[in-house]
């Protein structure tokens, strides 16, 4: 059902986009050399993984994390959880490295065990743990070369670390624990936050439940993840726009803080994410996508000051208060959730001729036009050319202290020099985790589009990598520190979804279109890959209140 606040009007980007596609600026992207070498490329992206992989292996095999200047690892728990290499199982598959998956795959069998006396994050173990081995079951038996007489331990690990997890769901309310102990399979409140979880966190488990149910005919998985979803719709927030943290006791909201940057961000991916997982025969997501993207471009979309960029503000006292110009790496994955919205994941082309078609969906693909480019800006402004954690923005005071509304915003402005004067990068914010968001979306973008703007900022980002972040010696990748810094300080650290997102988005990015399409499969927000299914055994459990449905 369209949301009656998705209506033509407002925004102006036609004219904007139609201006930046014209301009021949090659500093921002309008590239005219001859045509790439893509399979070239993608092989260099594929080396970036060699490279990183191969060193955490010599230096820290079985461990949780490696910090690849000090040459060690670590563990989270005594015996290990499997963090990177659980994370980065699909990866090996989808690159075809099939030596070293078979090492991975060892590993999992004859090391990796949950029974242990250990609190985990029960959003992180579902989406890396859960969602990895889940995502490594489906592509052994898709993908040529990578399939093994072992890989039912993918599955049978998937289902007894479920199973623990299962604890964190038993609150008074259905919404999970920020945590659970793995042996006690006891449900565990934040530490901080007033004991609260995170609105992102409880919803962003669904995706991994609904298929390991669907795989095992245990319903069970299916009713405790899709719960939390009625729950929090029963609040009956304004615009489908929701506080960023939630009891788990009562099912209530504790704030009124609206962002979809951390605490809030996967959410809004996983409600068009469900509906495209269960082929559209569950509309309630969809309906609830887009009523929270009208809510988003009423409430939180405005502009820089010097060059009209749309960025997506927050607001920390809710619906009615003043915007913070203020937008994280992480909201990146929107621009691309809102291609994949509008069309479903069909070539924009094809999707335009579709029966469905109409100015809302046009306008979507402008907007997630609009915020790729800003996304893309995050880099392109720093002396890295890396993204910092954090972007605040000049905007105009009368910007910021109203809804934005349904007011025209101006046409986007193209021009580094303004550009700069827009992004502010502050020193608290001015590290890069090597995080994946805006190469997320530039894959969907153009396996959407098929506009080659969004592979070449890819190939950008990935030099930009490969120049600041490999180590002297050679092996492995490290975070940053200092994005504005040349030679930027570098930390001791690589992160698990450098090797499970980024470099995967990007080899994706340069790979064949017909490679995993986008009809066929969903990514979760690890980046894992898991097919859309036809919903045959289960049906959807809740409904609406009348009332939201307005």
């Amino acid at each position: 059902m369209r949301r009656k606040a998705l209506v033509a009007g407002v925004f102006v980007l036609a004219a904007g986009l139609v201006l930046w596609q014209k301009l021949p600026q090659l500093e921002l992207g309008r590239y005219t050399s001859k045509p790439a070498d893509w399979d070239k490329r993608r092989e260099k992206v594929k080396e970036a993984f060699e490279s990183s992989w191969d060193a955490y292996s010599k230096y820290a095999w079985g461990q949780d994390q490696f910090h690849p200047i000090s040459k060690k690892g670590s563990q989270m728990s005594p015996d290990g959880l499997g963090w990177i290499i659980v994370d980065s199982l699909d990866t090996l598959m989808i690159m075809n490295l099939t030596d070293r998956l078979s090492t991975a795959r060892k590993w999992v069998q004859r090391s990796l065990n949950y029974d242990q006396d250990q609190d985990v994050n029960t959003f992180e173990t579902t989406i890396r743990m859960l969602g990895g081995l889940l995502s490594a079951h489906y592509l052994a038996s898709q993908l040529p070369d990578v399939s093994s007489r072992r890989d039912y331990v993918y599955l049978s690990k998937a289902v007894d670390l479920a199973d623990r997890l299962l604890g964190a769901y038993e609150s008074d309310s259905g919404i999970p624990y920020a945590s659970i102990n793995l042996r006690t399979m006891k449900g565990i409140p934040s530490h901080t936050d007033g004991g609260s979880s995170s609105t992102a966190e409880a919803a962003t488990l669904q995706m991994e439940m609904k298929y390991l149910a669907n795989l095992t005919r245990n319903e069970i998985y299916w009713r405790k993840a899709e719960k939390v979803m009625k729950v929090l719709d029963d609040n009956g927030m304004e615009g489908g726009l929701l506080p960023i943290f939630v009891n788990a006791q009562t099912g209530r909201f504790t704030s009124r803080e609206i962002r979809l940057g951390s605490r809030g961000d996967s959410y809004y991916e996983y409600l068009i994410k469900q509906y495209l997982q269960t082929s559209g025969q569950e509309p309630i997501y969809l309906e609830m996508w887009e009523q929270a993207l009208a809510g988003i471009q009423k409430h939180l979309i405005t502009t820089t000051q010097h060059s009209n960029l749309k960025f997506v503000a927050e607001l920390p006292n809710g619906i009615g208060s003043p915007l913070s110009p203020k937008m994280d790496h992480l909201v990146c994955f929107l621009p691309g959730s809102i291609a994949l919205g509008a069309t479903g994941g069909l070539p924009e082309a094809k999707a335009r001729k579709a029966p469905g078609w109409n100015a809302e969906k046009d306008q979507q693909m402008q907007l997630a036009r609009e915020l790729t480019k800003t996304c893309w800006g995050m880099y392109k402004v720093t002396e890295t050319g890396l993204a910092p954690e954090i972007a605040w923005f000049n905007a105009d005071n009368g910007a910021l202290q109203s809804t934005p509304g349904n007011r025209p915003l101006p046409a986007t402005r193209n021009s580094k020099a303004l550009w700069e004067k827009d992004y502010i990068v502050k020193p608290l914010d001015a590290h890069n985790l090597q995080r994946p968001e805006t190469v997320e979306s530039l894959f969907m973008m153009w396996r959407i589009t098929n506009d080659p703007i969004y592979r070449e900022w890819g190939w950008e980002i990935f030099k930009a990598f490969e120049k600041y972040t490999v180590l002297n010696d050679g092996e492995g990748h490290a975070s940053l520190n200092e994005v504005n810094s040349i030679p930027p300080p570098l930390r001791d650290n690589m992160e698990s979804f450098w090797l499970a997102e980024t470099l995967k988005y990007l080899y994706l990015l340069f790979s064949p279109n017909d490679f995993l399409p986008l009809t066929d499969v969903v990514f979760n927000t690890e980046a894992h890959i898991f097919p859309r299914i036809r919903q045959d055994k289960f049906q959807t459990g809740w409904e609406r209140i009348p009332s939201r449905r307005n």
